[in-house]
């Protein structure tokens, strides 16, 4: 939207800027921490640590253009909505990088056990669907495409599916020997911090959705996470 002051434009797309940088930096991070979990790449989870400061920085800098753009400007209608859904987005992604951030630590806490092969590569399979889902929101957001909005939110029950398969046989190897235990608990957080991301990302296309349509979308999101309701297998259940 071109509006008559060319400064009001300046400002809405610095913000816009911005969040694109946030996408791409917390995109880089999830795929550095994912990488660094499956090589035990030690050197490679403390340089994604290191990175979550610059997503904080850049978080700090769209709620500080947004604050003033609203206090000077006082938009209405669609400016208001992009302005305040740039607020929350901004929220979202620098939460992934956080998210990002805590599986690079638990490698550095696992960099001496040896983690079962098979459920790193669940974790792996996981992470390709969660980053192809916020690669996808960061394409909606740009196009600002209300029906592709409803289909990622859709798509978030994948996410949890594979995340419920994932728990229930962490919790199966940690039960059959407990010297699983410490690598196992470590790839459990991993696992539960991917399945967050998706859920972040979801959160941004109901934002899109409200910034097109002006409405949000129905409060009750598809949700497959039945983790609460698995319980550890008993010893000898299957003898």
């Amino acid at each position: 939207m071109e509006h008559i002051v060319s400064s009001y434009d300046d400002e809405l797309k610095f913000i816009l800027r911005r969040i694109s940088e946030m996408g791409g930096q917390a995109e880089r991070m999830v795929e550095q921490a994912v990488s660094a979990l499956i090589r035990s790449d030690w050197g490679l989870a403390q340089s994604v640590v290191a990175d979550d400061i610059l997503l904080d920085t850049l978080q700090r800098e769209v709620d500080e253009r947004a604050v003033m753009t609203i206090g000077k400007r006082q938009p209405m209608a669609q400016d208001l909505r992009e302005i305040v859904g740039a607020i929350r987005i901004s929220s979202d992604l620098e939460r992934i990088g956080d998210l990002g951030k805590n599986i690079a630590k638990r490698v550095i806490a696992v960099n001496d056990h040896k983690q079962p092969v098979q459920l790193v590569r669940g974790i792996e399979h996981m992470s390709e669907l969660a980053l192809e889902q916020l690669k996808n929101v960061l394409d909606v957001y740009a196009t600002r495409d209300a029906v592709r909005a409803l289909e990622i939110r859709a798509h978030d029950a994948e996410i949890d599916a594979l995340y419920t398969s994932l728990f229930r046989e962490l919790l199966t190897y940690m039960m059959e020997d407990p010297r699983n235990i410490t690598a196992c608990t470590h790839l459990l957080f991993s696992a539960k911090n991917i399945e967050r991301i998706g859920d972040h990302a979801t959160n941004i296309a109901e934002t899109v959705y409200y910034i097109k349509t002006g409405t949000q979308m129905e409060a009750e999101r598809p949700k497959s996470d039945s983790t609460p309701s698995i319980a550890a297998p008993m010893p000898g259940a299957n003898g």
